[in-house]
């Protein structure tokens, strides 16, 4: 039977001590979260779900793993993922430090100098809850990987949930056209990405220092990653300015920033439904 209770017991099998205790915490839009307490005095982090597709906590606790590689900022340790849950390293959170986004943004500019031999990623994974394709296109060329596996990807799944009108075809259709135009003169680089960095996916931990939580991990232009960043705001000038500093934005940046949002704002159109389809819209229209 799917039950807390049978997480638990795959828990204490694992790691050898029973659970004492276990906390309900806030665990976002999607998850269910609780804070487990074993008898071993150790605290982790305990997220799970009953009605997500079954790889979709190893496939993030691979993610977490990948940003561990790079050795930039703190992500919480994996320690154990099956098909209902994720458990990972339970992380003390305080309130930030005072030069916390100027740290924050020079630790994720050393994030993005850690690259791979392509973009995309090994295997594709999750951003929410709708998957996100990191193979199959061409992906040693940005733009046609961005396009296909972002953007088209997000278009047909947009089709099949009903909100592809007319004018979301039209405009995607122009998009198509327009985007080696959009994407040109720029030399990206594959770097790590985070992949989902808004407001809800950092904390502070108890230093009163950045922690990345709940990615949707590839390889891929930086710029995708910031972008996401000024979607629902959160992040502080020095931020931006920090990260410039350590790591030089490429000109155009500005220009670039919608194209890189509306991939974002497709996936939310198509998780939580027609509120997002007027942003969309607009985003486009910023190009045509």
């Amino acid at each position: 039977m799917k039950s807390l209770e049978s997480i638990k017991k795959k828990i204490e099998e694992h790691l050898g001590s029973p659970v004492i205790e276990t906390i309900p915490m806030g665990g976002g839009c999607i998850n269910n979260a609780s804070k487990i307490v074993l008898a071993s005095k150790d605290v982790l982090f305990l997220k799970y779900n009953f009605r997500l597709p079954k790889d979709i906590f190893t496939k993030e606790a691979n993610g977490l793993n990948e940003l561990l590689k790079a050795d930039a900022i703190r992500v919480p340790k994996v320690i154990l993922s099956d098909e209902n849950f994720l458990l990972i390293e339970f992380i003390n959170s305080s309130s930030k430090e005072k030069k916390f986004f100027e740290y924050f943004g020079k630790k994720f500019a050393a994030l993005h100098k850690f690259t791979g031999a392509s973009f995309g990623f090994y295997e594709n994974n999750y951003i929410g809850s709708n998957l996100q394709l990191n193979t199959g296109a061409d992906c040693s060329d940005w733009t046609q990987f961005y396009f296909e596996n972002r953007l088209l990807f997000q278009f047909r799944l947009a089709e099949k949930n009903g909100y592809a009108t007319d004018e979301l075809k039209n405009k995607m259709f122009a998009l198509e056209k327009k985007i080696h135009n959009i994407l040109s003169g720029i030399n990206p680089q594959p770097s790590l990405l985070h992949g989902d960095l808004w407001s809800g996916n950092f904390i502070s931990d108890k230093a009163g220092k950045a922690c990345l939580i709940d990615p949707a991990v590839y390889y891929g232009h930086r710029e995708a990653d910031l972008a996401m960043t000024k979607l629902f705001g959160g992040f502080d000038k020095a931020f931006y300015e920090s990260y410039n500093e350590a790591y030089p934005l490429e000109d155009g940046y500005a220009y670039r920033e919608n194209i890189y949002k509306l991939y974002h704002v497709l996936n939310h159109l198509n998780l939580f439904g027609r509120g997002y389809y007027s942003q969309a819209i607009s985003l486009m229209n910023f190009y045509l």
